[in-house]
């Protein structure tokens, strides 16, 4: 299958060139999560979400952090690289940035289209990043300043979990911080409770 997608985008970028679109043309390469197991995939046989904890349906980074390249001739400098922390919901509002679109006043994304041109110094961050999954009992975890809270198990209330990690000195979450930083998940569960919009249609469940 590697070797399917290298030659598949390999022929789509051959037909940019020979259209006389290649140079003007945004290229994104992105995945919407991190490797699943499903229909006979074993993740581990290639060190599929390498150092970094966690698959698909897991709010560990191995679940949620994910490759984004972008080719963008004459504006964004080849190999660049960054750190800026943004989530998919951002990239309707970088497009949107890109062609001069107006958007809707409620969105949660922001525009990383400063980062992608070198202008970091006009990118605006979020506050937090927050993800939920409603199934196997319930998880959510959230992201600010690089702090990660992680909880599972929220439906069953005996048995809910709160793991806290630091990003930057820990990406693979090895190291629970939780008990020595009570302070700081205080803090994160509010912003928690502040990110979650309660809904109908999607109920935590077993």
């Amino acid at each position: 299958m590697v070797e399917v997608l290298d030659r598949e985008v390999g022929e789509l970028m051959a037909k940019l060139e020979e259209l006389g679109l290649a140079e003007n043309t945004i290229v994104v390469f992105t995945s919407d999560n991190g490797p699943h197991q499903e229909g006979g995939a074993d993740p581990d046989y290639f060190d599929s979400n390498g150092p970094f904890r966690g698959y698909k349906r897991d709010l560990y980074e191995g679940g949620i952090r994910v490759p984004m390249i972008v080719r963008w001739p004459g504006k964004v400098e080849p190999a660049l690289q960054t750190d800026h922390p943004s989530a998919f919901w951002d990239v309707m509002p970088t497009i949107a940035d890109i062609v001069g679109a107006e958007l809707p006043a409620n969105l949660d994304g922001i525009s990383f289209l400063p980062t992608l041109l070198g202008e970091t110094e006009d990118q605006k961050k979020h506050e937090y990043l927050y993800w939920e999954f409603y199934e196997l009992g319930g998880r959510q975890a959230l992201i600010s300043d690089g702090w990660k809270l992680v909880k599972y198990n929220l439906l069953d209330s005996a048995n809910t979990t709160e793991e806290l990690y630091y990003l930057p000195d820990d990406p693979s979450e090895s190291r629970d911080l939780a008990d020595e930083n009570t302070s700081k998940v205080a803090l994160l569960s509010g912003l928690m409770n502040k990110a979650r919009t309660p809904s109908e249609v999607f109920e935590f469940r077993d």
